[in-house]
């Protein structure tokens, strides 16, 4: 922004840091105080920061995509705050922009550590954890899940199913069954094989 900062002397460069960690400390302050448990941020928190959080038991998660932000913030009712200056030119922080989740945990899976958030209160969306020997092996069973999920979108949106994959066969060779069995001829036999092959 073009700031440039002379200092003359050491000791108002200590100031010049300590105000700088009080103003850290005052936002970190509005953000417990609010009631957050939880803070997420697209960007770096410093270890200060960090020391308060983990003080008041607070998680802190730090660089976090933008879009994971966006659809956790939709699945909890919360809001991303891009800044805490309001119109007045103070800095605020309104405890409705939080969102509200039943359990927030971090769990080991393969050789990562993930965020687990369970029982957002406004829930569109859930995660699939797809696990496999290898990628080729995790690509097959991706594109299998996406077509199941693909059907189960048809049919919640037509509202009506069309059997197929040899439902007709297999209905056809009961029909003939139960039909064989009313037969009391050499007859039976042939149309029960019949049925078998089907």
């Amino acid at each position: 922004m073009g700031v440039q900062v002379l200092v003359h002397d050491p000791e108002a460069l200590d100031k010049i840091r300590q105000a700088e960690m009080d103003v850290c400390k005052q936002r970190c302050k509005m953000l417990i105080d609010s009631g957050a448990n939880v803070v997420l941020c697209s960007r770096g928190i410093d270890d200060f920061a960090l020391k308060y959080f983990v003080e008041a038991g607070v998680i802190a998660i730090r660089r976090v995509p933008k879009g994971d932000l966006r659809r956790i913030a939709n699945n909890t009712g919360g809001k991303v705050v891009v800044s805490l200056a309001d119109i007045e030119g103070e800095e605020t922080f309104e405890p409705s922009c939080l969102g509200t989740c039943e359990k927030v945990y971090e769990k080991r899976v393969g050789d990562w550590e993930y965020m687990f958030f369970e029982g957002m209160s406004q829930t569109r969306a859930q995660t699939i954890v797809l696990r496999g020997a290898n990628e080729f092996f995790l690509d097959e069973v991706e594109r299998s899940l996406h077509d199941s999920l693909c059907v189960i979108k048809r049919v919640l949106e037509s509202n009506s199913v069309v059997a197929g994959g040899g439902s007709v066969e297999v209905a056809l060779s009961v029909y003939l069954d139960d039909f064989a069995r009313t037969l009391g001829s050499r007859e039976q036999l042939a149309i029960a094989e019949f049925s078998e092959a089907l």
